[in-house]
């Protein structure tokens, strides 16, 4: 079956604090609940210049929006068609949330350095996460000292 690719990146640098701040997240089906998302790569850079510094905690996380959805509390994100079939995409995406969205849900949690630490994830073939329908995710960092970070996602509808 033919699919159509998307994906969204944070457009520039995003400046963590020492609270969880969820940085960048797609959601499904933005005027019906019709289809979810299958998250297919993500990439997180860090722009901090210590050496010594603590390492920051990267989680992907399934969020359901049931408050702060993408463009409430947050500023919204381009999303780009990168293959496939051209139609109208049905996601809304988000980045760098002022108030975390609910219901967020852990998947996956490292930690990384934050002096230029990047973290490049492509999911292997049949075993990438999918959201239930009119859900999505988001990727949310916990600093304990400020830094600057980007990250991009890359997905599918299913």
């Amino acid at each position: 079956m033919a699919k159509s690719g998307y994906s969204i990146t944070t457009e520039g640098e995003i400046t963590l604090t020492t609270s969880a701040k969820s940085i960048l997240g797609v959601k499904s089906g933005a005027t019906t609940a019709n289809h979810g998302v299958d998250l297919l790569k993500y990439r997180v850079s860090f722009l901090g210049v210590s050496a010594s510094a603590v390492p920051v905690l990267v989680e992907v996380c399934l969020c359901t929006f049931g408050a702060n959805p993408p463009g409430t509390n947050s500023t919204s994100a381009t999303i780009y068609q990168n293959y496939g079939r051209h139609a109208s995409t049905g996601f809304s995406a988000a980045k760098n949330w002022t108030t975390e969205p609910t219901t967020i849900s852990v998947i996956e949690a490292i930690t990384l350095t934050p002096n230029g630490g990047t973290l490049y994830y492509d999911g292997p073939l049949g075993t990438t996460p999918d959201s239930p329908l009119g859900e999505g995710f988001v990727i949310r960092c916990t600093a304990p000292a400020g830094v600057g970070v980007r990250a991009s996602m890359l997905f599918e509808r299913c």
